[in-house]
């Protein structure tokens, strides 16, 4: 009996109607259609400080940054969807990627959320870009933090006339794009499951 994935999805903007919200939406609902588990989140239930090492020495890593890396790790692969700012990676998103990839451990055992998770992304702009140069940023970052990001991703230009009123994509190679990244990370995610638990 095939391992049914647990994907994480998130957008790395919390603003109301960001491209990113409604990209990470599109592939809610493929990775759902595809068989997947998916659990929906957004970055605005987990409100962290500026990642500063003086803080976390005297305080320790924040409750909010061990509450995500907990949902992270109870999850098989995450679903990203970023903006890009300035032509790299928002503050919101790097902020939470690093405050995450601080945690060591969880009461007495040990916890490293991020280290060998599955990870997708997704990219949008308001332009003709699509956020390309912010993926390749935040795809060296997950790389680091010891996560496999799949190869596949989706770049989504012209945000603004990208959905139709229904919240899916106009454009037919977007959707093919999204339906091939989607797939990509529930074999990949279902692979590593399974080497796991064996």
């Amino acid at each position: 009996m095939a391992v049914i994935p647990k994907i994480l999805v998130f957008a790395g903007s919390v603003r109301s109607g960001a491209y990113s919200g409604r990209t990470a939406d599109v592939a809610q609902k493929e990775l759902a259609m595809q068989g997947a588990e998916v659990t929906r989140i957004s970055l605005i239930d987990y409100p962290l400080p500026i990642l500063d090492e003086d803080l976390e020495k005297e305080k320790g890593i924040p409750e909010n940054a061990m509450r995500l890396g907990r949902l992270i790790a109870a999850h098989d692969g995450l679903l990203i969807a970023t903006p890009e700012y300035n032509g790299s990676i928002p503050p919101l998103l790097k902020n939470s990627v690093d405050w995450v990839s601080r945690a060591r451990k969880d009461g007495s055992r040990s916890f490293r959320p991020l280290a060998g998770k599955v990870a997708g992304l997704c990219s949008s702009s308001k332009g003709n870009f699509a956020g390309i140069r912010c993926i390749n940023h935040l795809r060296a970052v997950l790389v680091r933090c010891q996560m496999e990001v799949v190869t596949p991703e989706c770049s989504v230009s012209e945000g603004g006339n990208a959905f139709d009123e229904a919240g899916n994509f106009r454009d037919e190679r977007l959707r093919k794009s999204m339906e091939h990244l989607c797939r990509t990370l529930i074999e990949t995610s279902r692979l590593l499951s399974t080497r796991i638990e064996a």
